[in-house]
């Protein structure tokens, strides 16, 4: 269920755009490319769903080192990334490598699939080009007191989440959720935020800079 809603937020700007049969125009894939960067960066070492595609042109198929959530099929494909392997791959990934995790609905105009192989080309070539579209979400580590978590203690079938602010909230625990992000983005160690509902709501997550944060930053207590 997860990939699928990946699949939809990650395709849809890139299905239908421009007609088949056009050479690639690498400005028009770095603007294609925006509706992979859910997915993607293009800065080396930063990996999200999939592995960064800095320096992609030309490498071996699930050989990043530092990226532990290839498919077994993808890393025993073969598969050097270059304008013949591209384009069935971005056309209909199972179809080339059936078995893999990129399950997507695939780019059905030759244009946009010839853009963004101009686009990947291009970025590989000059490492990121300018223009390069970034990721939306914003630093955590500059995040309010109104989203800085400053204690966590939970009772019975609820968390209490208390904010930098001194604010506390209350949560069903089925409805909060925990995350890491140990990325530049992510927060400082120690410092967990809260992110998507924020204070208000029923529903909320925070993230946290390292797993082993989690259990000891969370106090069973039933009392402030």
């Amino acid at each position: 269920m997860m990939r699928r809603v990946l699949a939809a937020l990650c395709a849809p700007a890139l299905l239908g755009a421009g007609a088949a049969g056009a050479a690639g125009d690498a400005a028009r894939g770095a603007n294609a490319f925006r509706a992979c960067i859910a997915c993607h960066s293009l800065e080396p070492g930063v990996h999200r769903t999939g592995p960064s595609l800095a320096g992609v042109w030309g490498r071996k198929a699930g050989s990043l080192p530092d990226f532990a959530r290839y498919s077994s099929a993808l890393k025993q494909s073969a598969l050097v990334w270059n304008e013949q392997t591209l384009d069935p791959w971005l056309r209909d990934p199972q179809a080339a490598v059936p078995g893999n995790y990129m399950i997507f609905r695939g780019v059905e105009a030759e244009r946009a699939r010839a853009d963004l192989i101009a686009f990947l080309r291009t970025a590989s070539a000059e490492g990121k080009p300018s223009g390069t579209p970034r990721r939306g979400n914003a630093d955590l580590r500059r995040a309010p007191d109104t989203s800085r978590i400053a204690a966590i203690r939970h009772c019975g079938d609820t968390y209490h989440v208390t904010n930098a602010k001194g604010d506390t909230v209350p949560f069903w625990e089925f409805n909060l959720r925990f995350k890491t992000d140990s990325g530049p983005g992510g927060p400082a160690p120690g410092k967990p935020v809260m992110v998507g509902s924020g204070m208000q709501g029923d529903r909320a997550q925070v993230v946290f800079a390292d797993f082993r944060e989690i259990s000891s930053f969370i106090v069973e207590k039933c009392s402030p």
